[in-house]
């Protein structure tokens, strides 16, 4: 039996007329940059994530980028982030000429340990005497959020910015103090990618920017566009970061879709969940699920922790059952990195993840026959 890590033709299939409406009425129109389609798919995120603006953008790194450049984050700035995420969080550092700093993540979410954050702040590094903490920069990784309520009340504490990469979590919720908050409202600016592969994907790359603060909005508008308002007059160098009218006319699609394949993956999760049980395999933890949120995790992935990872992912490409390592390496060993002076055992947590993570098919589109496959051929190799 064939069961891929994801399967975007079975997403498809379904959707098939009403996607290849939608982007017929952008072809009709040839209006292909921006655009009422772009304008419509704005107000249409910003109400799902509940943020009084939404701005589209080129991808998820241009959107992380284009943040960091809205909070005129620059050389002799420091971000505080994780070491155990995709390299674009921390590639858009750098882009800027921002530094990297980096805090171990909490072993069970593989997000930022809010305590790490706080114990960095109260003993900042000799070696980054010259740098000034500006942003905190949570990912909230796999499709769960990270522990936002400490990590607000630290950015207030010391005056920095919180810009949230939600790439892998758009609709996943936090039992904040103040209520039910979804990825992406709680910072100065929220981060999404719609890279095919998400929950909610695209026909290419495209990205969002998502913020409670209107005049951060306006100025983001002009920064994906040049730093251009109003025409061929420029107030900052921007760059373009556009959203194509073609990516916005389908994800607008896909997102009246969206909440049912949350709850497609999450039940998908569960059956994981108890068939693994009782067995060497660690499965994911939905840490808000005891509240009163609806959505604690979307699961971008579904990540296992084995003991023999390595046999045990050759094991599944053998019985062709996609599968893949979410990450196979820490940034903070990366090569590109090496001059920010750090070195093996320095985040102990990110290190131990790398050897023993697995993610495993997930899908809403998944049968239970699949899923009986691919459990009965984890548990041969554990």
């Amino acid at each position: 039996m064939n069961v891929p890590l994801l399967d975007l033709k079975a997403q498809y299939a379904p959707l098939r007329e009403e996607i290849r409406t939608a982007i017929d009425e952008v072809c009709d129109a040839q209006y292909f940059i921006l655009g009422p389609k772009v304008v419509a798919f704005e107000a249409e995120t910003a109400a799902y994530c509940g943020t009084k603006a939404a701005i589209g953008v080129s991808s998820g790194s241009d959107a992380l980028i284009i943040s960091l450049m809205a909070l005129d984050i620059g050389p002799g700035d420091a971000v505080i982030t994780s070491p155990y995420t995709f390299f674009a969080t921390v590639g858009a550092i750098d882009r800027v000429g921002a530094t990297p700093v980096f805090v171990d993540i909490d072993p069970v979410t593989f997000n930022c340990d809010p305590a790490a954050i706080e114990n960095l702040l109260a003993n900042w590094p000799d070696r980054f005497a010259g740098l000034t903490p500006r942003v905190i920069m949570p990912v909230h990784l796999y499709g769960q959020c990270a522990d936002m309520d400490p990590i607000m009340a630290l950015a207030q504490k010391h005056d920095l910015a919180v810009v949230e990469d939600g790439a892998q979590a758009i609709g996943a919720e936090y039992p904040a103090a103040s209520g039910t908050h979804r990825a992406g409202s709680m910072g100065t600016t929220g981060c999404f990618s719609f890279f095919p592969s998400k929950n909610l994907g695209g026909f290419g790359d495209g990205g969002l920017v998502t913020t409670q603060d209107e005049a951060l909005a306006e100025k983001l508008q002009q920064l994906r566009n040049h730093g251009m308002n109003p025409r061929y007059y420029h107030k900052m160098v921007g760059g373009n970061f556009r959203l194509d009218a073609i990516q916005a006319a389908v994800l607008s699609v896909k997102l009246r879709h969206l909440d049912e394949w949350h709850a497609g993956r999450r039940k998908n999760a569960a059956y994981y969940s108890s068939a693994f049980e009782g067995s060497a395999v660690q499965t994911p933890a939905m840490v808000y699920a005891h509240s009163d949120v609806q959505q604690p995790h979307i699961f971008n992935q579904f990540i296992i922790r084995v003991p023999n990872r390595d046999a045990v992912k050759a094991h599944l490409t053998e019985q062709a059952i996609g599968n893949d390592i979410y990450y196979p390496l820490c940034l903070h060993m990366q090569e590109c990195f090496a001059g920010l002076g750090y070195a093996e055992g320095d985040f102990p947590q990110a290190e131990a993840a790398t050897k023993d993570v697995l993610a495993l098919p997930v899908y809403p589109e998944l049968t239970e026959e699949m899923q009986d496959f691919v459990v009965k051929s984890v548990l041969e190799a554990v």
